[in-house]
C-alpha cells in the first residue's frame, strides 16, 4: 500500500490537489481512499460529493472520508474519567457529561494520526491524506516519535518489570505507586503511536507538496523541504497550483503569468514540478479535477539514508551524513546528549538516537557542504572495541 501526504503553504489548494491526485490514481485502477480532517467540508466541495466519517463513494475505485475528531475526543475523555474514577471521587470532582465536551486544539491532528494507523490495514492500494498547512503538518508528522520519546522518559519500559511488585513496593515505601491502568494506558498509547509512526516512516510513504507560484510560497517551501529532510521524509513532486495561461491579451494577466513563470523556473532545478492550471473558478466535481491533470503517483523513491562513513583507517574518524537541503550554516545547531543528538536547523529541531557505533565515540566536528551535514566522530578509547 502507498500513502501520499499532501501539504503546502496555507491557501495553496492542498485539498483540491489531494482530491485530484486521488482521482487520477482511481482512474488508473488503484483502489484509492482520500482522507481529510478539515472541520469544513472542503474535500466534499472539491469532489462535489458530501463527505463525513462514513465512507463516501465518489466513483468506482475512489472513496472519501472526512474525520470527526469531536466524537472520538468525547469517547476518550469519558473513558479516562472511568479509569480515574477513584481519584476523581477522592478529590470531590464533578464528572463531565459527554454532551458538554468540545474538542481541544490538536484533536484534528490526532484524528489524522489514528486514521494513518488504521489505513495500513484497509482494503486500499493508495491512501491520499489532505494534511493541514505545512507548519502544522510537519509538527503532526513529528508527533508520534516525540510522544513515544516522552512516554519512555516518564514510564521507562525497563522499569515496568516492577509492575507485579507494585502493591508490595507501595507498602514498603509508604508512598503511592503508579496504578496498573496507567501502565496499561501508556502501553496502548505507545502501540498506537508506533503504528502511526510506522506508516509515516514507511519507504512507500511520500509527501506531495502544493504551492501557488509566488515569492512568499517559495520562501515557505525552503523551510518545508528542510523540515521534511530533517525527519527523513521524501517529496515525490511539487504541484504548482493555479498557474495562469500564457498568451493573454490582458496586460494584468500577462504580467501575473510572467511572475508565476519566474517562480516556477526557480523551482525546476530543486523539485519535480508539475503545473496545475487555473480554471478561472474553484474546481468542483470530478470533471474539473480531471482537467487539472494531477500527475500519477510515481514509484516510491529510495529511502532517505543517513549513512555512517568509516574513515578510521585513513583519518581515525567516523562521519555521519545527514542530508539537509536548504539549510544554511548559520541556522545549524548540534548538541550531544548521552546517546542522542539534538539537531537544530533554524526554527526546526529533532532529537535523534545515535547509531550504535557512534555511541562509543565523541563528536570531533561538523561541516555543511552541498546541503549535507557531515558530523565527525572520534572513537572513545575506553568504549571502542579493541583491535579496530
Amino acid at each position: 500500500m502507498r500513502t501520499v501526504l499532501v501539504t503546502g503553504p496555507g491557501g495553496s489548494g492542498r485539498t483540491t490537489a489531494a482530491a485530484a491526485t486521488a482521482l487520477t490514481a482511481a482512474r488508473r485502477g488503484a483502489r484509492t481512499l482520500v482522507l481529510s480532517a478539515d472541520p469544513t467540508d472542503t474535500l466534499g466541495a472539491a469532489l462535489a460529493t458530501p463527505t463525513s466519517v462514513a465512507p463516501a463513494s465518489v466513483e468506482p475505485g475512489l472513496t472519501a472520508i472526512r474525520l470527526a475528531p469531536a466524537d472520538r475526543f468525547r469517547e476518550d475523555l469519558a473513558g479516562l474519567q472511568e479509569k480515574a474514577a477513584s481519584a476523581l471521587d477522592l478529590l470531590g470532582a464533578t464528572r463531565l457529561d459527554t454532551e458538554e465536551l468540545t474538542p481541544l486544539p490538536g484533536s484534528h491532528e490526532l484524528a489524522l494520526l489514528r486514521a494513518l494507523r488504521d489505513s495500513a490495514h484497509g482494503p486500499y492500494d493508495l491512501v491520499v491524506v489532505d494534511l493541514p498547512p505545512a507548519p502544522q503538518a510537519l509538527a503532526l508528522l513529528a508527533l508520534p516519535e516525540q510522544l513515544r520519546r516522552y512516554l519512555r522518559r516518564l514510564l521507562p519500559p525497563e522499569r515496568q518489570a516492577a509492575r507485579a511488585l507494585r502493591p508490595l513496593l507501595g507498602r514498603l515505601a509508604g508512598v503511592p505507586m503508579p496504578a496498573e491502568w496507567l501502565y496499561e494506558t501508556a502501553d496502548r498509547w505507545d502501540t498506537e503511536l508506533a503504528a502511526a509512526q510506522a506508516v509515516i516512516e514507511d519507504p512507500h510513504t511520500t509527501v506531495r507538496l502544493v504551492a501557488e507560484p509566488t515569492p512568499a510560497a517559495a520562501d515557505a517551501l525552503l523551510t518545508t523541504t528542510t523540515a521534511l529532510a530533517l525527519h527523513g521524509l521524501r517529496a515525490d513532486v511539487l504541484l504548482a497550483s493555479r498557474v495562469l495561461p500564457d498568451g493573454s491579451t490582458d496586460p494584468w494577466l500577462t504580467d501575473a503569468a510572467a511572475r508565476q513563470r519566474k517562480v516556477v523556473a526557480t523551482w525546476q532545478g530543486t523539485y519535480d514540478v508539475h503545473e496545475l492550471p487555473h480554471l478561472g473558478r474553484d474546481p468542483r466535481g470530478t470533471d474539473d479535477l480531471a482537467a487539472l491533470g494531477a500527475p500519477p503517483v510515481p514509484p516510491a523513491p529510495a529511502a532517505t539514508a543517513w549513512p555512517v562513513e568509516d574513515r578510521i583507517a585513513d583519518e581515525g574518524v567516523l562521519v555521519w551524513h545527514l542530508p539537509l537541503p536548504g539549510t544554511v550554516r548559520e541556522d545549524l545547531g548540534l548538541v550531544r546528549r548521552g546517546d542522542e543528538l539534538v539537531v537544530t536547523a533554524g526554527p526546526l529541531r529533532r532529537i535523534v538516537s545515535l547509531p550504535s557505533a557512534l555511541r562509543r565515540c565523541t563528536v570531533a566536528g561538523a561541516g555543511l557542504r552541498d546541503g549535507v551535514l557531515r558530523i565527525r566522530f572520534t572513537p572513545d578509547p575506553d568504549l571502542w572495541p579493541r583491535g579496530r
